[in-house]
């Protein structure tokens, strides 16, 4: 079984560090590539700017934090899923915001889950791991998912 490409876009350093070790130290991915807005998020799924020479088709899930400078994740979900070339990737918001309007508008926008991190390491680690599987291992991707 090949390992596939999972999009994460998060501004925080700590938490990028967190949810790469959580990915790798479970072998979820053999390529994770990191936005750190959603600008750049954006530039990668559409090969433009440094990301244009990268390797063609999508990744099989993007995990995307709310709160990023630039472009924050509702707009890179709309654009995502507003686009027909981008609009069946899965998409996880992983953040710290337990907004009720927040999760409303990300479901109403088509995000395919909403995971809340949590505050203890072991269990942010636990909830990384789970998202991982479930959408890198478990999951069946669409047909063609070229991009």
């Amino acid at each position: 079984m090949s390992l596939k490409r999972i999009l994460l876009v998060e501004d925080d350093p700590k938490d990028i560090e967190l949810t790469v070790n959580a990915l790798e130290e479970n072998h979820l991915a053999n390529d994770i590539t990191i936005a750190h807005d959603g600008v750049e998020a954006l530039d990668y799924l559409h090969r433009r700017k440094a990301f244009e020479n990268r390797p063609p088709g999508n990744p099989v899930v993007i995990l995307l934090d709310l709160k990023m400078p630039k472009m924050d994740g509702m707009q890179v979900l709309t654009q995502i899923k507003a686009d027909d070339k981008l609009r069946t990737i899965p998409v996880v918001i992983l953040t710290s915001s337990r907004e009720s309007q927040d999760l409303a508008t990300c479901y109403r926008l088509g995000v395919n889950a909403y995971v809340v991190k949590p505050v203890k390491f072991a269990d942010f680690v636990e909830a990384v791991k789970e998202v991982g599987v479930f959408w890198a291992l478990i999951n069946e991707p669409p047909p063609n998912n070229a991009g």
